[in-house]
């Protein structure tokens, strides 16, 4: 079973922290990027001394509620645009090259996160306390 799989069956987040303690002693959190109201990409790098892996970065996609519904390894760090690029090539609001992916795994929270782009994507804030995201997606309308 790859890296990416025995992460994916923790089925959340907390839980594959530990994880990745428990096995590499540490890791560093790189960045935490949300799109729309319902995914968050957690970006990680693993220790230079992480021995038996493929690449040192870890990409978890997660729902809102931390489920981890993708996990992806590379050889290095992602650009955002592009992660998502790799995911819904049709929008053209976001471009750019990922790394090739190493391992790749997902789980039964995972559904296509293009749904969650769309104009008529649903969302928890209403209209008048929204605003859509570059590249889709909702995010609460800030006051000016």
């Amino acid at each position: 079973m790859s890296l990416a799989d025995q992460l994916a069956n923790t089925m959340v987040l907390g839980a594959l922290l530990l994880e990745l303690r428990e096995r590499f002693g540490d890791y560093e959190l790189v960045a935490h990027w949300k799109q729309g109201e319902f995914h968050h990409d957690v970006v990680l790098r693993l220790p230079q001394e992480a021995k038996g892996v493929q690449g040192r970065v870890v990409v978890v996609a997660t729902n809102c509620n931390g489920g981890v519904k993708e996990v992806l390894i590379l050889p290095e760090l992602p650009k955002r645009g592009a992660l998502w690029h790799d995911r819904c090539p049709e929008n053209e609001e976001f471009s750019g090259m990922l790394p090739p992916i190493l391992e790749l795994a997902r789980t039964d929270h995972y559904f296509d996160p293009c749904e969650l782009l769309t104009v008529d994507a649903r969302s928890e804030l209403r209209p008048e306390h929204r605003q859509r995201q570059r590249g889709g997606g909702w995010e609460p309308r800030c006051k000016p």
